[in-house]
């Protein structure tokens, strides 16, 4: 299985303590050799890193791990293939515009049957059953709202609904995001924690590495990091039930279902 990594954010915050453990899990820590990828926002556009090779060996890796990119909304992956042979092209996260605004998504899990749902607009450039997902998906939003809706809880529950369509056909734990909300949901594995004032020192599973987020951060900084497994040994993670979805926006939930 793959592993997934994200963060919201109030203010543009770098993920570099939380992808460190990540990247080790990259065929170091974990057997995630498959390659990897990163999408940073700021504001509607986004910074994009992606490499069909081992994040822990990476040199790409290795800049965004030490290069403090802000950013306010984060998508990650780590990818073990089990459907589409290892290139760039099946790497994730995947992006396609709505609205006049770039989507970024990841998945980790197995869909059986979903090649067989038919696409009209969104198509796959690679092979793998969780880039269709994401076309599939689209295509479904595209196709019910031609224009953004005028509540965004109306749109959440949507997503939720094809999501849940999506489960039916195996494991779909997926981070997705509109350049605004943040969406997560679970079927099997998914946790999150939400870090603001008082802020703690925090210690990385994967590598001999802390971080005394009270220096890094002011008083009004709210960050959510999101993870397959909980990064950190020290803190208390929330571990997401199977069909839950939770939407954050600037670091905080707005939709929890």
């Amino acid at each position: 299985m793959c592993e997934l990594l994200g963060m919201s954010a109030n203010t543009p915050t770098d993920i570099c303590f939380s992808f460190s453990g990540l990247m080790q899990r990259g065929g170091r820590t974990g057997p995630h050799r498959d390659g990897w990828g990163i999408a940073f926002y700021d504001g509607p556009g986004v910074r994009e890193f992606r490499d069909p090779h081992p994040s822990c060996d990476s040199e790409i890796a290795k800049l965004v791990r030490n290069y403090p990119i802000k950013s306010d909304i984060v998508i990650s992956h780590i990818r073990q293939a089990n459907a589409g042979r290892v290139c760039l092209e099946n790497t994730h996260p995947f992006i396609r515009e709505l609205w006049g605004r770039n989507w970024t998504f990841a998945h980790n899990g197995q869909l059986k049957g979903i090649k067989k749902q038919p696409l009209s607009h969104y198509f796959p450039i690679g092979t793998t059953d969780s880039e269709h997902a994401f076309c599939w998906l689209m295509n479904a939003i595209r196709e019910r709202f031609p224009k953004p809706p005028g509540r965004a809880s109306t749109l959440h529950r949507f997503i939720q609904n094809q999501c849940d369509t999506l489960r039916e056909m195996g494991v779909f734990n997926m981070l997705l995001t509109d350049s605004r909300h943040l969406y997560c949901y679970c079927t099997t594995k998914l946790s999150w924690i939400t870090r603001k004032a008082p802020f703690d020192q925090a210690c990385l599973k994967d590598t001999e590495l802390s971080v005394d987020f009270e220096q890094e951060t002011t008083q009004t900084d709210i960050v959510t990091v999101i993870a397959t497994e909980p990064l950190t040994t020290n803190e208390e993670w929330h571990t997401m039930k199977t069909g839950e979805m939770t939407v954050f926006r600037q670091g905080e939930i707005a939709y929890k279902a």
